[in-house]
Protein backbone atom coordinates (compact mmCIF):
# COMPACT_ATOMS: atom_id res chain seq x y z
CA UNK A 1 0.00 0.00 0.00
CA UNK A 2 1.02 3.61 -0.85
CA UNK A 3 3.64 5.85 1.37
CA UNK A 4 5.33 8.85 2.84
CA UNK A 5 7.76 9.02 5.08
CA UNK A 6 6.54 8.65 8.86
CA UNK A 7 5.60 4.40 9.76
CA UNK A 8 3.82 3.44 12.52
CA UNK A 9 4.45 0.09 13.13
CA UNK A 10 1.33 -1.68 14.41
CA UNK A 11 -0.06 -4.81 16.00
CA UNK A 12 0.90 -7.90 14.20
CA UNK A 13 -1.37 -9.75 11.83
CA UNK A 14 -1.67 -13.60 12.00
CA UNK A 15 -1.03 -15.73 9.02
CA UNK A 16 -3.61 -18.09 9.64
CA UNK A 17 -2.00 -20.85 7.46
CA UNK A 18 -1.65 -25.11 6.62
CA UNK A 19 -0.91 -24.81 3.08
CA UNK A 20 2.07 -23.24 0.88
CA UNK A 21 2.47 -24.30 -2.51
CA UNK A 22 6.31 -23.55 -3.39
CA UNK A 23 6.36 -22.66 -7.49
CA UNK A 24 3.24 -21.99 -10.33
CA UNK A 25 2.77 -25.12 -11.50
CA UNK A 26 2.23 -25.64 -15.00
CA UNK A 27 -1.64 -25.97 -16.22
CA UNK A 28 -3.25 -29.16 -15.35
CA UNK A 29 -0.43 -30.27 -12.69
CA UNK A 30 -1.25 -29.36 -9.23
CA UNK A 31 0.46 -27.25 -6.70
CA UNK A 32 3.21 -29.05 -4.54
CA UNK A 33 1.83 -27.89 -1.01
CA UNK A 34 3.47 -28.18 2.38
CA UNK A 35 2.46 -27.86 5.73
CA UNK A 36 3.91 -24.13 7.49
CA UNK A 37 5.86 -24.50 9.88
CA UNK A 38 4.92 -22.64 13.25
CA UNK A 39 7.78 -19.74 12.51
CA UNK A 40 6.17 -19.26 9.16
CA UNK A 41 2.70 -19.21 10.98
CA UNK A 42 2.79 -15.79 12.37
CA UNK A 43 4.26 -12.62 10.47
CA UNK A 44 3.82 -9.02 11.17
CA UNK A 45 2.27 -7.72 7.96
CA UNK A 46 3.31 -4.24 7.36
CA UNK A 47 5.48 -2.58 4.43
CA UNK A 48 8.04 -1.98 7.20
CA UNK A 49 8.28 -5.23 7.97
CA UNK A 50 7.52 -7.42 5.19
CA UNK A 51 8.51 -4.79 2.40
CA UNK A 52 7.61 -5.63 -0.78
CA UNK A 53 5.57 -8.30 -1.85
CA UNK A 54 5.87 -10.77 -4.07
CA UNK A 55 3.72 -14.45 -5.27
CA UNK A 56 5.55 -17.63 -4.41
CA UNK A 57 3.62 -20.79 -6.11
CA UNK A 58 -0.32 -20.19 -4.62
CA UNK A 59 1.10 -17.30 -1.47
CA UNK A 60 1.61 -13.81 -1.28
CA UNK A 61 4.93 -13.42 0.82
CA UNK A 62 7.27 -10.92 2.04
CA UNK A 63 10.81 -9.86 0.96
CA UNK A 64 12.13 -12.40 3.35
CA UNK A 65 10.06 -15.11 1.39
CA UNK A 66 7.68 -16.03 4.07
CA UNK A 67 4.01 -16.04 3.61
CA UNK A 68 2.15 -12.94 4.31
CA UNK A 69 -1.78 -12.83 5.00
CA UNK A 70 -3.38 -9.42 4.07
CA UNK A 71 -6.94 -8.77 6.03
CA UNK A 72 -8.58 -5.31 5.94
CA UNK A 73 -11.42 -3.52 4.42
CA UNK A 74 -12.57 -1.89 1.27
CA UNK A 75 -13.96 1.40 0.99
CA UNK A 76 -17.44 2.13 -1.10
CA UNK A 77 -16.89 4.43 -4.03
CA UNK A 78 -14.55 6.48 -3.41
CA UNK A 79 -15.56 9.42 -5.10
CA UNK A 80 -19.07 9.04 -3.59
CA UNK A 81 -17.65 8.82 0.26
CA UNK A 82 -14.73 10.73 0.15
CA UNK A 83 -14.24 11.92 3.66
CA UNK A 84 -13.24 8.61 4.53
CA UNK A 85 -10.17 8.33 2.79
CA UNK A 86 -7.98 10.45 6.04
CA UNK A 87 -5.13 9.54 8.28
CA UNK A 88 -7.48 9.61 11.47
CA UNK A 89 -10.33 6.52 10.18
CA UNK A 90 -7.07 4.12 8.37
CA UNK A 91 -5.26 4.83 12.00
CA UNK A 92 -8.22 3.21 13.71
CA UNK A 93 -8.33 0.30 11.49
CA UNK A 94 -4.92 -0.41 11.95
CA UNK A 95 -4.21 0.32 15.54
CA UNK A 96 -7.27 -0.78 17.32
CA UNK A 97 -8.78 -3.49 14.39
CA UNK A 98 -5.71 -4.81 13.52
CA UNK A 99 -6.33 -4.27 9.59
CA UNK A 100 -2.98 -4.08 7.70
CA UNK A 101 -4.82 -3.65 4.13
CA UNK A 102 -7.46 -0.84 2.78
CA UNK A 103 -8.71 -0.96 -1.25
CA UNK A 104 -9.55 2.11 -2.93
CA UNK A 105 -12.41 1.24 -4.81
CA UNK A 106 -12.48 3.85 -7.79
CA UNK A 107 -15.95 3.08 -10.30
CA UNK A 108 -15.53 3.49 -13.72
CA UNK A 109 -19.15 3.75 -15.21
CA UNK A 110 -21.42 4.30 -13.04
CA UNK A 111 -22.53 7.99 -11.45
CA UNK A 112 -19.62 9.98 -11.80
CA UNK A 113 -17.43 7.37 -12.93
CA UNK A 114 -13.59 7.70 -14.28
CA UNK A 115 -14.34 7.02 -17.38
CA UNK A 116 -17.80 8.31 -18.02
CA UNK A 117 -18.85 12.15 -16.32
CA UNK A 118 -16.32 11.53 -13.30
CA UNK A 119 -13.96 14.59 -12.73
CA UNK A 120 -10.72 12.28 -13.66
CA UNK A 121 -8.29 14.85 -11.33
CA UNK A 122 -10.34 14.88 -8.28
CA UNK A 123 -10.61 10.59 -8.15
CA UNK A 124 -7.15 10.61 -9.12
CA UNK A 125 -6.64 12.94 -5.56
CA UNK A 126 -8.77 11.09 -3.86
CA UNK A 127 -6.63 7.83 -4.92
CA UNK A 128 -3.13 9.28 -3.94
CA UNK A 129 -4.67 11.04 -0.95
CA UNK A 130 -5.44 6.85 0.15
CA UNK A 131 -1.82 5.85 -0.76
CA UNK A 132 -0.56 8.44 1.32
CA UNK A 133 -2.86 7.43 4.66
CA UNK A 134 -2.45 3.59 4.16
CA UNK A 135 1.56 4.77 4.19
CA UNK A 136 1.39 7.14 6.54
CA UNK A 137 -0.50 3.88 8.94
CA UNK A 138 1.95 1.32 7.73
CA UNK A 139 -0.42 -0.42 5.30
CA UNK A 140 -0.84 -2.13 1.88
CA UNK A 141 -3.16 -0.69 -0.72
CA UNK A 142 -4.86 -2.06 -3.45
CA UNK A 143 -5.35 0.75 -6.14
CA UNK A 144 -8.89 -0.64 -7.50
CA UNK A 145 -9.45 0.25 -11.48
CA UNK A 146 -13.95 -1.06 -10.62
CA UNK A 147 -15.47 -1.72 -13.14
CA UNK A 148 -18.99 -3.32 -12.53
CA UNK A 149 -22.27 -2.05 -15.11
CA UNK A 150 -19.55 -1.57 -17.77
CA UNK A 151 -19.29 -5.34 -17.70
CA UNK A 152 -16.24 -5.88 -19.89
CA UNK A 153 -13.02 -4.30 -18.86
CA UNK A 154 -12.37 -4.01 -22.55
CA UNK A 155 -14.69 -0.95 -23.30
CA UNK A 156 -12.43 1.39 -21.43
CA UNK A 157 -9.19 0.03 -22.02
CA UNK A 158 -7.49 2.82 -23.39
CA UNK A 159 -8.66 5.01 -20.48
CA UNK A 160 -7.47 2.18 -18.12
CA UNK A 161 -3.73 2.35 -19.99
CA UNK A 162 -3.43 5.82 -18.99
CA UNK A 163 -4.52 5.71 -15.14
CA UNK A 164 -2.09 2.90 -14.64
CA UNK A 165 0.60 4.27 -16.34
CA UNK A 166 0.17 7.34 -13.84
CA UNK A 167 -0.26 5.27 -11.05
CA UNK A 168 2.71 2.71 -11.58
CA UNK A 169 4.94 5.64 -12.27
CA UNK A 170 3.82 7.73 -9.30
CA UNK A 171 4.23 4.53 -7.14
CA UNK A 172 7.36 2.81 -8.93
CA UNK A 173 9.35 2.68 -5.48
CA UNK A 174 6.75 1.92 -3.03
CA UNK A 175 6.66 -1.29 -1.06
CA UNK A 176 2.80 -1.35 -0.52
CA UNK A 177 1.10 -0.63 -3.37
CA UNK A 178 -1.19 -3.61 -5.02
CA UNK A 179 -2.73 -2.74 -9.03
CA UNK A 180 -6.00 -4.60 -9.11
CA UNK A 181 -6.96 -4.05 -12.71
CA UNK A 182 -10.60 -4.99 -13.00
CA UNK A 183 -12.63 -5.10 -10.46
CA UNK A 184 -15.36 -7.53 -11.66
CA UNK A 185 -16.02 -8.61 -15.13
CA UNK A 186 -19.79 -9.76 -15.74
CA UNK A 187 -22.21 -10.56 -18.04
CA UNK A 188 -21.15 -11.55 -21.64
CA UNK A 189 -17.23 -10.80 -20.68
CA UNK A 190 -15.48 -14.03 -21.24
CA UNK A 191 -12.14 -15.18 -19.84
CA UNK A 192 -10.25 -14.24 -22.89
CA UNK A 193 -11.67 -10.77 -22.87
CA UNK A 194 -10.39 -10.33 -19.39
CA UNK A 195 -6.97 -11.99 -20.97
CA UNK A 196 -6.77 -9.70 -23.54
CA UNK A 197 -7.12 -6.81 -21.41
CA UNK A 198 -4.90 -7.78 -19.15
CA UNK A 199 -2.13 -8.14 -21.80
CA UNK A 200 -2.46 -4.55 -22.33
CA UNK A 201 -2.62 -3.30 -18.52
CA UNK A 202 -0.11 -5.28 -17.13
CA UNK A 203 2.97 -4.02 -19.68
CA UNK A 204 1.99 -0.60 -18.69
CA UNK A 205 2.40 -1.51 -14.96
CA UNK A 206 5.55 -3.55 -15.69
CA UNK A 207 7.37 -0.46 -17.71
CA UNK A 208 7.73 0.88 -14.35
CA UNK A 209 6.92 -1.48 -11.73
CA UNK A 210 8.31 -4.79 -12.35
CA UNK A 211 7.87 -6.24 -9.27
CA UNK A 212 4.63 -5.13 -7.67
CA UNK A 213 1.49 -7.74 -6.97
CA UNK A 214 -0.96 -7.01 -9.40
CA UNK A 215 -4.78 -9.01 -9.08
CA UNK A 216 -6.44 -9.43 -12.05
CA UNK A 217 -10.45 -9.68 -12.23
CA UNK A 218 -12.23 -13.35 -13.24
CA UNK A 219 -15.40 -13.61 -15.24
CA UNK A 220 -19.06 -13.90 -13.71
CA UNK A 221 -18.27 -10.81 -11.09
CA UNK A 222 -15.05 -12.52 -9.79
CA UNK A 223 -16.45 -15.96 -9.30
CA UNK A 224 -15.56 -18.23 -12.14
CA UNK A 225 -11.71 -18.72 -11.26
CA UNK A 226 -11.75 -22.44 -12.15
CA UNK A 227 -11.01 -20.55 -15.80
CA UNK A 228 -8.30 -18.80 -15.01
CA UNK A 229 -6.88 -22.15 -13.11
CA UNK A 230 -7.22 -23.72 -16.07
CA UNK A 231 -5.54 -21.05 -18.45
CA UNK A 232 -3.75 -18.58 -16.17
CA UNK A 233 -1.66 -15.85 -17.71
CA UNK A 234 1.76 -16.44 -18.62
CA UNK A 235 5.04 -14.45 -18.92
CA UNK A 236 4.82 -12.75 -16.08
CA UNK A 237 5.60 -13.02 -12.16
CA UNK A 238 3.60 -11.62 -9.15
CA UNK A 239 0.25 -11.76 -10.55
CA UNK A 240 -2.93 -12.94 -7.91
CA UNK A 241 -6.75 -13.60 -9.51
CA UNK A 242 -9.44 -12.30 -7.99
CA UNK A 243 -12.40 -14.52 -6.03
CA UNK A 244 -15.29 -12.46 -4.76
CA UNK A 245 -18.20 -14.00 -2.80
CA UNK A 246 -21.34 -12.80 -0.21
CA UNK A 247 -21.77 -14.99 1.80
CA UNK A 248 -25.73 -15.14 2.13
CA UNK A 249 -25.34 -16.21 -1.38
CA UNK A 250 -22.27 -17.87 -1.93
CA UNK A 251 -21.67 -20.80 0.03
CA UNK A 252 -19.99 -24.19 -0.40
CA UNK A 253 -19.95 -24.72 -3.97
CA UNK A 254 -18.04 -21.66 -4.64
CA UNK A 255 -15.36 -22.32 -1.92
CA UNK A 256 -15.07 -25.45 -3.49
CA UNK A 257 -13.98 -23.60 -6.59
CA UNK A 258 -11.94 -21.88 -4.85
CA UNK A 259 -9.86 -24.37 -3.21
CA UNK A 260 -9.66 -26.49 -6.57
CA UNK A 261 -8.32 -23.61 -8.25
CA UNK A 262 -5.95 -23.11 -5.31
CA UNK A 263 -5.09 -26.92 -5.51
CA UNK A 264 -4.07 -26.39 -9.32
CA UNK A 265 -1.32 -23.66 -8.80
CA UNK A 266 -3.43 -20.16 -8.89
CA UNK A 267 -2.92 -17.64 -6.89
CA UNK A 268 -6.29 -16.27 -5.38
CA UNK A 269 -6.75 -12.91 -3.53
CA UNK A 270 -10.65 -12.24 -2.32
CA UNK A 271 -10.01 -8.46 -3.24
CA UNK A 272 -13.79 -7.83 -2.04
CA UNK A 273 -16.53 -9.78 -0.23
CA UNK A 274 -19.24 -9.23 1.75
CA UNK A 275 -21.32 -11.44 4.54
CA UNK A 276 -24.94 -10.29 3.22
CA UNK A 277 -26.22 -11.30 -0.02
CA UNK A 278 -25.25 -10.46 -3.85
CA UNK A 279 -26.91 -7.45 -3.83
CA UNK A 280 -24.71 -6.01 -1.03
CA UNK A 281 -27.97 -5.79 1.43
CA UNK A 282 -30.05 -7.96 2.72
CA UNK A 283 -29.73 -10.13 6.12
CA UNK A 284 -26.14 -11.43 6.84
CA UNK A 285 -25.05 -15.15 7.13
CA UNK A 286 -22.77 -15.12 9.66
CA UNK A 287 -22.41 -18.95 10.16
CA UNK A 288 -21.52 -19.07 6.28
CA UNK A 289 -19.55 -15.82 6.41
CA UNK A 290 -17.12 -17.28 9.58
CA UNK A 291 -16.88 -20.90 7.09
CA UNK A 292 -15.36 -18.64 4.50
CA UNK A 293 -13.00 -17.14 6.92
CA UNK A 294 -12.01 -20.51 8.64
CA UNK A 295 -11.34 -21.31 4.83
CA UNK A 296 -9.26 -18.60 3.58
CA UNK A 297 -7.11 -18.47 6.51
CA UNK A 298 -6.91 -22.15 6.18
CA UNK A 299 -5.20 -21.27 2.75
CA UNK A 300 -3.63 -18.04 3.79
CA UNK A 301 -5.35 -16.39 1.43
CA UNK A 302 -5.91 -12.28 1.45
CA UNK A 303 -9.43 -10.98 1.86
CA UNK A 304 -10.99 -7.56 2.22
CA UNK A 305 -14.53 -7.34 3.16
CA UNK A 306 -16.98 -4.31 1.57
CA UNK A 307 -17.59 -1.72 2.30
CA UNK A 308 -16.16 1.39 4.44
CA UNK A 309 -19.42 3.85 4.46
CA UNK A 310 -22.59 4.87 5.84
CA UNK A 311 -24.86 3.72 2.82
CA UNK A 312 -28.50 2.40 3.91
CA UNK A 313 -27.62 -1.20 3.61
CA UNK A 314 -26.37 -3.66 5.47
CA UNK A 315 -23.07 -4.19 3.64
CA UNK A 316 -22.12 -0.86 4.73
CA UNK A 317 -19.79 -1.53 8.09
CA UNK A 318 -21.24 2.29 9.30
CA UNK A 319 -24.96 2.73 10.25
CA UNK A 320 -26.99 5.37 8.36
CA UNK A 321 -27.42 7.46 10.86
CA UNK A 322 -23.17 7.55 11.60
CA UNK A 323 -21.91 10.91 10.49
CA UNK A 324 -18.23 10.64 12.01
CA UNK A 325 -15.70 9.51 9.95
CA UNK A 326 -12.97 8.25 12.15
CA UNK A 327 -13.19 7.46 15.93
CA UNK A 328 -15.84 4.67 15.35
CA UNK A 329 -17.50 3.17 18.36
CA UNK A 330 -19.63 0.18 18.65
CA UNK A 331 -23.15 2.42 18.71
CA UNK A 332 -21.55 3.79 15.11
CA UNK A 333 -21.63 0.13 13.62
CA UNK A 334 -23.55 -2.04 11.77
CA UNK A 335 -24.12 -5.64 12.73
CA UNK A 336 -21.21 -6.21 9.77
CA UNK A 337 -18.87 -3.89 11.01
CA UNK A 338 -19.32 -5.59 14.37
CA UNK A 339 -18.39 -8.73 12.94
CA UNK A 340 -15.56 -7.16 10.77
CA UNK A 341 -13.95 -5.86 13.93
CA UNK A 342 -14.32 -8.99 15.91
CA UNK A 343 -13.12 -10.89 13.13
CA UNK A 344 -9.93 -9.18 12.69
CA UNK A 345 -8.90 -8.94 16.40
CA UNK A 346 -9.45 -12.81 16.20
CA UNK A 347 -12.77 -13.08 17.73
CA UNK A 348 -15.01 -14.39 15.55
CA UNK A 349 -18.69 -13.30 16.55
CA UNK A 350 -21.39 -15.29 18.02
CA UNK A 351 -23.97 -15.54 14.99
CA UNK A 352 -26.87 -14.97 17.87
CA UNK A 353 -24.99 -11.28 18.92
CA UNK A 354 -24.99 -10.39 15.24
CA UNK A 355 -28.68 -11.47 14.59
CA UNK A 356 -29.63 -9.67 17.94
CA UNK A 357 -27.49 -6.32 16.66
CA UNK A 358 -29.31 -6.93 13.05
CA UNK A 359 -32.71 -6.79 14.67
CA UNK A 360 -31.53 -3.47 16.73
CA UNK A 361 -30.54 -1.65 13.64
CA UNK A 362 -33.61 -2.58 11.13
CA UNK A 363 -36.28 -2.00 13.78
CA UNK A 364 -37.30 -5.68 13.91
CA UNK A 365 -40.30 -6.57 15.43
CA UNK A 366 -40.87 -9.76 17.61
CA UNK A 367 -44.40 -11.68 17.59
CA UNK A 368 -45.04 -14.82 19.55
CA UNK A 369 -47.38 -17.23 17.86
CA UNK A 370 -48.65 -20.52 19.24
CA UNK A 371 -44.78 -21.05 20.39
CA UNK A 372 -43.27 -19.42 17.22
CA UNK A 373 -40.74 -16.74 17.79
CA UNK A 374 -41.73 -14.53 14.19
CA UNK A 375 -38.55 -12.14 13.59
CA UNK A 376 -39.91 -9.53 10.53
CA UNK A 377 -37.68 -7.27 9.55
CA UNK A 378 -38.22 -4.74 6.42
CA UNK A 379 -34.93 -5.22 3.95
CA UNK A 380 -36.05 -2.79 1.64
CA UNK A 381 -38.46 0.09 1.00
CA UNK A 382 -39.12 2.10 -1.74
CA UNK A 383 -42.42 4.22 -3.25
CA UNK A 384 -44.04 3.16 -6.52
CA UNK A 385 -47.31 4.53 -7.94
CA UNK A 386 -47.89 6.71 -5.33
CA UNK A 387 -47.87 3.86 -2.58
CA UNK A 388 -44.50 2.77 -0.03
CA UNK A 389 -43.92 -0.65 -0.72
CA UNK A 390 -41.45 -2.61 1.86
CA UNK A 391 -39.82 -6.06 1.46
CA UNK A 392 -39.89 -7.70 4.53
CA UNK A 393 -37.26 -10.39 5.67
CA UNK A 394 -38.78 -13.36 8.19
CA UNK A 395 -36.80 -15.63 10.65
CA UNK A 396 -39.59 -18.89 12.23
CA UNK A 397 -37.94 -20.33 15.52
CA UNK A 398 -39.18 -22.73 17.62
CA UNK A 399 -39.34 -22.00 21.38
CA UNK A 400 -41.14 -25.21 22.15
CA UNK A 401 -39.87 -28.40 23.18
CA UNK A 402 -41.68 -30.38 20.40
CA UNK A 403 -40.79 -30.34 16.91
CA UNK A 404 -43.12 -28.10 14.36
CA UNK A 405 -44.40 -30.33 11.76
CA UNK A 406 -45.79 -27.63 9.38
CA UNK A 407 -45.80 -23.98 10.48
CA UNK A 408 -48.54 -21.08 9.57
CA UNK A 409 -48.47 -17.50 11.01
CA UNK A 410 -50.55 -14.47 10.31
CA UNK A 411 -49.59 -11.22 10.38
CA UNK A 412 -51.41 -7.56 10.78
CA UNK A 413 -50.49 -4.28 9.24
CA UNK A 414 -51.61 -0.83 10.01
CA UNK A 415 -53.65 -0.49 6.62
CA UNK A 416 -55.15 -2.69 3.97
CA UNK A 417 -52.27 -4.88 2.15
CA UNK A 418 -51.58 -5.54 -1.70
CA UNK A 419 -49.27 -8.32 -1.48
CA UNK A 420 -46.89 -8.32 -4.64
CA UNK A 421 -44.45 -11.26 -4.09
CA UNK A 422 -43.72 -13.62 -1.70
CA UNK A 423 -41.22 -16.31 -1.11
CA UNK A 424 -40.58 -19.80 0.32
CA UNK A 425 -44.32 -19.69 1.73
CA UNK A 426 -48.01 -19.78 0.84
CA UNK A 427 -49.30 -16.32 0.95
CA UNK A 428 -52.99 -15.17 0.99
CA UNK A 429 -54.01 -11.26 1.99
CA UNK A 430 -57.10 -10.52 3.13
CA UNK A 431 -57.61 -6.79 4.10
CA UNK A 432 -54.83 -5.92 6.50
CA UNK A 433 -54.14 -9.63 7.03
CA UNK A 434 -51.36 -11.68 5.79
CA UNK A 435 -52.02 -15.73 6.13
CA UNK A 436 -48.74 -17.70 5.76
CA UNK A 437 -48.39 -21.49 5.27
CA UNK A 438 -44.99 -23.31 5.39
CA UNK A 439 -43.93 -25.12 1.96
CA UNK A 440 -43.16 -28.85 2.14
CA UNK A 441 -39.39 -28.44 2.37
CA UNK A 442 -39.79 -25.92 5.40
CA UNK A 443 -42.43 -26.60 7.17
CA UNK A 444 -40.75 -28.59 10.11
CA UNK A 445 -38.94 -27.05 12.29
CA UNK A 446 -37.21 -28.85 15.17
CA UNK A 447 -37.85 -27.51 19.06
CA UNK A 448 -34.87 -24.70 19.33
CA UNK A 449 -34.63 -24.89 15.43
CA UNK A 450 -35.38 -21.73 13.25
CA UNK A 451 -36.04 -21.52 9.47
CA UNK A 452 -34.87 -18.57 7.12
CA UNK A 453 -34.85 -16.79 3.84
CA UNK A 454 -39.28 -16.74 4.34
CA UNK A 455 -39.53 -12.84 2.53
CA UNK A 456 -42.72 -11.01 0.98
CA UNK A 457 -43.32 -8.04 -0.62
CA UNK A 458 -46.32 -5.96 -0.05
CA UNK A 459 -47.92 -2.60 -0.27
CA UNK A 460 -50.35 -0.08 1.94
CA UNK A 461 -49.14 -0.59 5.45
CA UNK A 462 -46.56 -2.00 7.83
CA UNK A 463 -46.64 -4.49 10.51
CA UNK A 464 -48.75 -4.07 13.65
CA UNK A 465 -48.23 -5.17 16.98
Amino acid sequence: MKKRTKLTVCAAALIVGSLFAKGMQSKGQAADHRDLSDADKVQTASPSVTGALHVEGTQLCGSDGKPVQLRGISTHGIGWFPDYINEECFAQFRNEWNANLIRLAMYTAENAGYCTDGDKEYLKSLVRRGVECATQNDMYVIIDWHILSDNNPNDHVEEAKAFFEEMSSAYADADNVIYEICNEPNGSASWQDVKDYAGQIIPVIRSHEKDAVIIVGTPNWCQFVDQAAADPITGYDNLMYALHFYAATHKEDLRARMGAAVDAGLPVFVSEYGICDASGNGALDIEQANAWVDAMNARGISYAMWNLSNKDESSSILKASCTKTSGFETEDLNPGGQWLRGMLKGELPDPEQIREAEKEVSGALTLMQDGIEITAVVKNSWEAEGQKVYQYDLTLKNTGASDVEQWAVDLTFDGAVKLSDGWNGDYTADGTSLHITSKDYNGKIPAGGSVIDIGFIVSGGTISM
